[in-house]
């Protein structure tokens, strides 16, 4: 396992080294008692055939499965059907343990191969109910070509599975043939569509914002929680169109610069409103207007905190929730590039896993015809059919999350007869599950739900006493024995998100394009567009997806849901509820040569002349990457008129801190007296604020900025946001006799590493932006701690407590000698497989993760290698792909993953790209067949049964 790499560090080990480093490391395990389990031949029996010839049942003609240097699959075949047959069974060679993972996690299943460990989070999986929902698109929804394609693919993994079972499929199978006696099951067409759910569940917006300001009111005003929530800033972060209109049913972007100012404008002013109803009151749900009453509050804190607890619990496939999970993608106009034609950049921003959540491959038909009609090249999910990120012949398209509220929190008046709405008791809608638990055993439990959606306080004990003493405004019914928590999701309402990969994959202009997009109804994402057109080609945006319109409320705090007005409602063409997809925001060839998305506001919402009149949101990314990329594009073009593949590639290394260039000259002229933090001081001197592996500066300056946030904000929050294990002293009542007062007691935070507050995302940039003007904000005021931290009353105070804080931080961290400090050390990287790599048994941990890389960018940058403020500074999310497309010759766009194509532990293409990734580099991507036929290295025919 490698260890304390940094990006150069790392070379390659030849095949012999691997086995005789594994051989020396299984003979270890041996003497310890498990070399009757641990063989290189448990190992390696799993490793797929990749050349000669392979049978797969249900072919019609051959297939051929060409991989290059590192492992990547070009697959070639004449029909569809063989095509994603072929795609099921490589998918499955490489990947099966990952895809089997999967589908127990979004079927509730977990228990089934991992024990009574993960009851409750079955249990709450199975509320939300995702299964159900898949075979629901399945059975009504979905396309009989789709079903088609879903078929083989399953046809092919099946056809894999066939007589193997345990390290036949996986070292990590083997292990749990150890203690049980595990056997995957055929694959189904429902499995890969279920995918899509727990997709969308990453991606599922506000949520946590939700939860997070609910509990903030048992301890802070309402106006401490909007200076926490500060609105866009439209007037330095420009959104990603501006300026169309909505008129007759259709949205119309702005014309000329309207649909993206031209190089060197500002973006718009103003702030974010909405012409959706609904008064300031209505978005606190009906909860009574006396925020800081905590003995009014208790009862929906605790109900909400257990609920952020369950949430934590639940395996986050793409990435942990808060300002982290977003990507990066933007498209330059063929005028502006050194090719002629369109070049676009992508790097989805995930939890960093190992395999990589993304799996490199083509899909071609040898010749097009009605029977073969794809030749498209990307990203494709492991366990599901089509390429999700590419390109094919024509076009090229990305992906950013976009962000929309797409979830809301429902209090409900439960009684023993069912549930409130509308001063009428209605039943609820209940099903039986039943949870088994490998080793035997299982659980039961009974699922309800109300017509805002399934009843998710039934999962928990603490959830159970919802809404004991829920603050309620005077017109909410009696709480009777408390008030339920029920969510209403886009995601659980089937739709056709399935059928938009395969129309994109096949799409050949822009029109085909927007019409996929139509059915990309969840997640809701922002795609970006370019094409080989014409002379310069094309460039594009849609914002397509399941947009919920509120009559009343704007989702930011649980609503009431005993109140039909609050339901969602709107919309026409039987899409009842939801923003109608004509009127969704797009643009063609923008004026100003290119559109970044990085999951900045999407475009103004409000009234008048150039606003957009409906809420999407009020919680998106606050535009520090999206701005930072916008100034690098104008820059360049200023520069040189032109932009090359390898400027794409370096501005997506780019590692500049907005934070740091606000924030540094003020902590340069903090007196200090100390002259070890004096010394510390002047490491800010000269630095230009980028955050280099190797860097000192910002080594020092992210441990100021993360003790800035804990002081003025962290040691504030209500102890359900603050990170599990951070502890003070609190008084033990805030109101009372004096005396009572000065009792004080321990508080310890309750929130999971990668969701607590503050974590120090460009949120909290734009908080600290508008406070730090005012020198003598209450927010800057900080009690004494002990003898060595004196009170704090103004900004400078704080500032300087902090660069104290940081300095004897990072000197019980890195050591007292400065010269050996850097970042990288600091902010490293630590890759870990699936579920075992995690949970498993310590010497599993060690086989099968690999790391730490040692890495720069940070939060909030182009480089986006996340962290999370309130519990440390290890990588929480990465650019999990970085590729860079050339319209002008596919053969010459470039790509790269976070780990490798294989799955499989000490496979040589286990992490044999993590190491470039970390550097920067980008692998060449072959396309056209020639240039695949020059990249091959193994070649494996599939052949049909009989052949």
């Amino acid at each position: 396992m490698p260890a304390n790499e940094t990006a150069p560090s790392v070379k390659k080990k030849g095949r012999r080294a691997r086995l005789i480093v594994l051989v020396l490391v299984l003979a270890l395990f041996a003497g310890l008692g498990y070399g009757a389990y641990w063989s290189v031949d448990s190992v390696r029996a799993s490793f797929p055939q990749t050349t000669g010839s392979l049978k797969v049942p249900g072919l019609t003609g051959t297939v051929d499965v060409k991989r290059d240097a590192n492992g990547i699959p070009q697959l070639y075949a004449d029909s569809d059907e063989d095509l994603f047959r072929a795609q099921g069974f490589v998918h499955a060679q490489d990947r099966f343990w990952e895809m089997d993972v999967r589908r127990h996690m979004t079927s509730g299943r977990l228990s089934e191969m991992f024990g009574a460990g993960q009851v409750e989070t079955d249990a709450f999986l199975r509320t939300l109910g995702w299964r159900q929902v898949a075979q629901q698109e399945y059975d009504t929804k979905l396309s009989a070509e789709t079903k088609k394609y879903l078929r083989a693919y399953a046809d092919g993994v099946n056809a894999y599975l066939k007589e193997k079972s345990g390290k036949d499929l996986s070292v990590e199978h083997a292990a749990l043939k150890l203690s049980d006696s595990y056997q995957p099951e055929q694959w189904t067409p429902v499995d890969s569509v279920a995918w899509l759910k727990a997709m969308a569940w990453d991606l599922r917006g506000n949520m946590q914002d939700e939860i997070d300001r609910a509990l903030m009111t048992g301890k802070l005003s309402q106006a401490q929680i909007d200076d926490l929530y500060p609105p866009y800033p439209f007037d330095r972060n420009r959104p990603i169109v501006e300026g169309g209109t909505v008129k007759g049913g259709k949205y119309t972007p702005a014309a000329g610069p309207g649909s993206g100012s031209p190089v060197g404008s500002g973006a718009t002013s103003g702030s974010q409103t909405s012409t959706q109803t609904g008064s300031a009151a209505d978005a606190q749900t009906g909860l009574a207007g006396n925020a800081t009453a905590q003995g009014a509050t208790v009862g929906l804190r605790t109900q909400l905190g257990a609920l952020a607890d369950t949430l934590d619990e639940i395996p986050a496939i793409l990435g942990p929730a808060g300002s982290g999970i977003g990507s990066n993608s933007w498209v330059v106009a063929g005028r502006y590039t050194t090719t002629g034609k369109p070049l676009l950049a992508n790097d989805p921003h995930l939890s960093p896993q190992l395999p990589s959540v993304w799996y490199q491959m083509g899909l071609h038909c040898r010749a097009a015809s009605t029977a073969c009609q794809y030749d498209v090249a990307g990203y494709t999910f492991s366990g599901m059919p089509g390429v999700v990120i590419g390109h094919n012949a024509d076009i090229a398209w990305g992906m950013t999350n976009l962000g929309a509220d797409v979830t809301d929190l429902y209090l409900e008046q439960v009684k023993p007869e069912g549930y409130v709405y509308d001063n009428k008791v209605l039943p609820f809608t209940t099903r039986e599950e039943v949870i088994k638990i490998a080793g035997g055993g299982e659980k039961k439990i009974t699922v309800r739900s109300t017509n805002n959606g399934p009843l998710i306080s039934d999962r928990s004990d603490e959830i159970a006493t919802v809404g004991a003493r829920a603050p309620v405004n005077s017109a909410a019914p009696d709480r009777g024995n408390g008030y339920g928590v029920s969510l209403r999701w886009t995601a659980l309402d089937p739709g056709k998100s399935m059928d938009a990969v395969f129309k994109i994959n096949r799409a050949k202009n822009f029109q085909d394009f927007r019409t996929a997009a139509r059915d990309f109804e969840v997640p809701s994402q922002n795609l970006i567009y370019a094409d080989n057109k014409g002379a310069n080609g094309n460039i594009g945006y849609q914002a397509p997806g399941r947009i919920p319109i509120r009559t009343t409320g704007d989702g930011k705090m649980p609503a009431p849901g005993w109140d039909s007005k609050y339901a969602w409602k709107g919309g026409k063409d039987g899409n009842a509820g939801y923003v109608p997809q004509d009127e969704m925001p797009w643009a063609l060839n923008p004026e100003r040569g290119f559109i970044v998305t990085a999951n900045q506001a999407v475009t103004e919402s409000g009234t008048g002349a150039g606003k957009y009149p409906y809420l999407l949101t009020t919680d998106w990314g606050y535009g520090a990457r999206s701005q930072r990329i916008n100034d690098l594009i104008e820059a360049k073009i200023k520069d040189s008129g032109k932009i090359s593949t390898d400027d794409m590639r370096t501005m997506q290394m780019d590692n500049s801190s907005e934070i740091a260039a606000l924030l540094t000259p003020m902590l340069a002229k903090i007196d200090v007296s100390d002259p070890d933090v004096r010394s510390a001081q002047k490491l800010l001197d000269g630095w230009n604020y980028t955050q280099e592996p190797d860097s000192a500066a910002a080594a020092y300056f992210n441990a100021v900025w993360r003790n800035i946030l804990k002081l003025a904000f962290g040691d504030k929050l209500p102890k359900e946001l603050r990170v599990e294990g951070s502890c003070m002293n609190v008084p033990e009542q805030t109101t009372g006799p004096a005396d009572d007062l000065a009792k004080m007691v321990r508080e310890c935070g309750e929130r999971g590493s990668d969701s607590a507050q503050p974590d120090g995302g460009d949120r909290w940039f734009e908080v600290v932006r508008r406070l730090v003007k005012d020198e003598n904000s209450a927010w800057w005021q900080s009690p004494a701690v002990g003898r060595t931290a004196a009170a704090t009353t103004n900004r400078d105070q704080l500032f300087a407590r902090a660069m104290k804080d940081a300095r004897w931080e990072l000197t019980a961290k890195l050591g007292k000698d400065q010269s050996t400090w850097s970042w990288g050390r600091m902010h490293q990287l630590m890759l870990k497989n699936q579920t075992i790599g995690t949970e498993g048994p310590g010497y599993l941990q060690w086989l099968l993760n690999r790391g730490p890389w040692n890495l720069g960018g940070g939060e909030a940058t182009v480089n986006a290698t996340g962290w999370n403020a309130s519990s440390g500074y290890g990588v929480t999310w990465v650019p999990s792909m970085r590729m860079v497309v050339n319209l002008a010759d596919f053969d010459k766009s470039r790509w790269i993953n976070l780990t490798g194509a294989s799955g499989h532990a000490y496979h040589d293409h286990y992490t044999d790209q993590t190491t470039l990734w970390a550097k920067g580099e980008l692998l060449d991507w072959a396309f056209g067949k020639d240039a695949v036929d020059k990249a091959t290295v193994e070649t494996l025919t599939l052949q049909p049964e009989g052949s």
